[in-house]
C-alpha cells in the first residue's frame, strides 16, 4: 500500500519540551487519528509536517517528496485546518473564495459555496460576526474546496455542537470514499476517532507510545476490574498498566481473550480511546 505521508525519526528540542524520534506513515486512502494530552507534541509534529517549524531533525515525505525541498508543489494538494488558525475578521467568505482562486490551481468555487450552504454560512457576512463554531466550519470548507490529496486537521471539530460534529465527520468519511484522499486527524474528541479512524497514533511527552489500527485497539484491549487480591495474582507480563481506586483496581490488558482464558475471568470491559489514554498516562506499570 502506498504511503501518502512518511515521518521518520522526527526530533525537535525546546527548552522545556522535546519531540523524540517520531516515526509513522499514513497509507493512501486512510484516516489516522492522532491522540494525546495537551502539550504532548501533536501540534508540533503537525507544524513540522507542514514546514511551519523548519529547524528539526529527521525526514518527512509527502506524496514521496521532501516536505522542505518540494514544499510549494506539495502544498497545492494539502488541505489544512489548524487549532490556532484564523482569517482576518474583516473578510467575508466571498473574500476567501476570491483569494483562494489565486492560490490553488484546483480551487473549486462551486464546491466551496456548496459547503457554505451546507454549513449555513452566509457568503457576504464578515468573519467577525461568526461564532467559533461557524469559523471552524469556514476553515473546513476552505480546506476541502481544492480537492486535496491529504487533509491535515488539528482539532477540526473543536467548538462544534454534536450535530455539527456528526455532519463534519460524515463529510470526512465521504471524501475518503469518493476522492483520492488521506486524512491525519488530531482530536481530543476521541469518540469521533473511534468511528472513522483506521489507525491510531498515541503520543505522550514527545514520544509515540502506541501505534495500532483502531480495530486492533478496540477489539484486543480491555479493562479488568478486580479486587486487590485478584490483582496480586496477575503476572506483570499479562497487563499493560493499572490504576488503583478506593474500591478496586482497573487493569489494562492487551490480549483480552487470552487473559480471560488464563485467569478464568468472564468479564473484561470494552475499552474506549478515552479509557486507553487515562490508563496509559496515569496508570502504573
Amino acid at each position: 500500500m502506498d504511503n501518502i505521508l512518511e515521518v521518520k525519526n522526527l526530533c525537535k528540542k525546546y527548552d522545556n519540551f522535546e519531540l523524540k524520534n517520531i516515526t509513522f506513515s499514513l497509507p493512501k486512502g486512510m484516516i489516522m487519528g492522532f491522540i494525546g494530552e495537551n502539550g504532548a507534541g501533536k501540534t508540533t509534529t503537525i507544524k513540522a509536517i507542514l514546514d511551519i517549524i523548519k529547524t528539526y531533525q529527521g525526514e518527512i515525505k509527502i506524496f514521496g517528496l521532501d516536505n522542505r525541498k518540494d514544499g510549494r508543489t506539495i502544498k497545492e494538494d494539502i488541505g489544512v485546518v489548524l487549532d490556532d488558525m484564523f482569517y482576518p475578521e474583516i473578510l467575508t467568505p466571498n473574500d476567501i473564495n476570491n483569494s483562494m482562486k489565486d492560490i490553488y490551481k484546483n480551487w473549486d468555487t462551486k464546491i466551496f459555496y456548496d459547503y457554505l450552504k451546507e454549513f449555513s454560512l452566509l457568503p457576504n457576512k464578515q468573519i467577525k460576526t461568526f461564532s467559533k463554531g461557524m469559523r471552524k466550519k469556514l476553515e473546513i470548507a476552505t480546506a476541502l474546496s481544492h480537492h486535496p490529496k491529504l487533509l491535515i486537521l488539528d482539532e477540526p471539530t473543536s467548538g462544534l455542537d454534536p450535530v455539527a460534529r456528526a455532519e463534519v465527520i460524515n463529510i470526512f468519511q465521504s471524501i475518503i470514499e469518493k476522492e483520492d484522499c488521506s486524512i491525519l486527524l488530531s482530536s481530543h474528541i476521541t469518540t469521533d476517532l473511534e468511528h472513522i479512524a483506521d489507525y491510531i497514533i498515541f503520543i505522550n511527552n514527545g514520544e509515540i507510545i502506541l501505534s495500532k489500527t483502531t480495530d486492533e485497539l478496540l477489539d484486543n484491549y480491555g479493562i479488568v476490574k478486580c479486587t486487590e487480591k485478584e490483582f496480586m495474582s496477575i503476572a506483570k507480563t499479562d497487563y499493560v498498566k493499572y490504576c488503583k481506586t478506593k474500591y478496586e483496581y482497573a487493569v489494562l490488558v492487551e490480549h483480552k481473550k487470552d487473559f480471560k482464558k488464563k485467569y478464568n475471568i468472564t468479564v473484561v470491559d470494552k475499552i474506549t480511546l478515552d479509557d486507553l489514554m487515562v490508563l496509559m498516562i496515569k496508570g502504573e506499570e
